[in-house]
């Protein structure tokens, strides 16, 4: 693939226009075990840098109405993630829950992938929903906001300071593409799909060139998009997703779930 053209990065906040903010997006009603799939929901989103390190959590109101949980157990899942170093909180005028995780080091010491991930199935189903989320977002008239939104997601990820703030702009960008694709289940399965690579991701060792090729590839992905060109957007996210699969592959293997097949 030839290098896309260099991508418009006007200033613009991150989280995303008015109405399709990455946590509105991303954050669901919870059901079955509410205080646990808080959790869940709350630290894949931070892990993924919906909430990055030192901005607030939404006031609990608000994050309480839209997990659909009583704000006893949103408290209770803040504890526990205070607990485990994701946020910390400030009472009083003024108070609330910030974001003080930093993120994970790829290829940090002791990084491990964890029992139970089935890597080729992981991977084949972000070749499948990854793929058709850029398309559709190609598909879709975006607003001004949007472009501008999706434009500097891109930069982000060519311009953070180091690998950890890379692994995080890196999953932003396709939360973001997810969202713009304006289909709530594509963003659920996109999620999925990117908090299962993030751990595989940190696992492996960071290589510089894989990054140089990753970022090219985004900016011909955004360019697609951007460009209303849904068939080559679909094309340019199935050879990114292909390229890290190949990486993945190659670095830890087809570990699947104990007694499957």
């Amino acid at each position: 693939m030839t290098a896309a053209r260099a991508l418009p990065a006007p200033p613009h906040d991150p989280a995303g226009p008015a109405g399709l903010a990455l946590p509105d997006a991303v954050l669901r009603p919870v059901s079955g075990n509410a205080f646990e799939v808080t959790i869940e929901q709350l630290a894949t989103a931070i892990r993924l840098g919906v909430f990055t390190r030192g901005e607030a959590l939404p006031p609990e109101r608000e994050l309480a109405e839209r997990l659909g949980v009583s704000r006893n157990t949103l408290r209770e899942a803040i504890a526990a993630l205070r607990e485990a170093g994701f946020v910390a909180t400030r009472r009083g005028r003024g108070g609330g829950t910030w974001v003080t995780y930093a993120g994970t080091e790829p290829g940090a010491a002791g990084t491990e992938v964890a029992d139970g991930i089935d890597v080729e199935d992981a991977l084949s189903f972000r070749e499948v929903v990854e793929p058709g989320a850029a398309e559709l977002a190609a598909r879709r008239t975006l607003t001004a906001d949007e472009r501008a939104w999706l434009a500097a997601s891109c930069r982000a990820v060519r311009e953070a300071p180091d690998n950890a703030a890379h692994r995080v702009a890196d999953s932003r960008l396709h939360l973001a593409i997810a969202a713009l694709a304006g289909s709530p289940m594509l963003v659920d399965s996109v999620t999925r799909a990117q908090a299962t690579l993030h751990e595989l991701l940190s696992a492996i060792p960071v290589l510089r060139t894989n990054i140089e090729h990753s970022n090219d590839q985004h900016d011909a992905i955004v360019e697609a998009i951007l460009g209303g060109q849904p068939e080559a957007a679909r094309i340019a996210m199935g050879e990114h997703c292909e390229a890290t699969a190949a990486l993945l592959r190659g670095l830890i293997g087809p570990r699947r779930e104990k007694g499957s097949r």
